[in-house]
């Protein structure tokens, strides 16, 4: 291949290896925490935040409502997050972490590590 293909793929792979790291650090979370990229997002906007309706979680996520609303569900069934009636508007729904949730976005900030590993191999490529 020449010198000038090889540039023109060059960020095309550097964007293949950076997705490679997020899989296998989703891997990681998987198995440690037992949540997925999304679900640990979720987590840590609603950390954050203390609260969000699910149009404002779609939005942080980056994801449809449709998807955020599947991460939300699953958060849910895994007792993470708790659903809320909106006080003002009874048809809006707010989004709070449970305990659980709470203990799990926290444990996954203890093992912050494996994050920091990611960034730095994430700024190597």
């Amino acid at each position: 291949m020449s010198i000038d293909k090889k540039r023109k793929a060059e960020p095309l792979c550097r964007i293949r290896d950076i997705y490679r790291l997020i899989n296998d650090f989703e891997g990681v979370l998987q198995k440690n925490f037992k949540v997925g990229l999304n679900e640990g997002m979720l987590l840590c906007s609603l950390y954050t935040l203390g609260e969000c309706s699910s149009g404002k979680v779609a939005e942080l996520l980056g994801l449809t409502l449709s998807n955020s609303s599947k991460v939300i569900i699953s958060a849910e069934k895994k007792g993470l997050v708790k659903r809320i009636i909106g006080e003002v508007d009874k048809r809006q729904m707010i989004f709070k972490l449970t305990d659980e949730g709470k203990k799990c976005i926290e444990a996954i900030k203890c093992d912050s590590d494996k994050i920091l590993e990611l960034i730095t191999k994430i700024r190597e490529i």
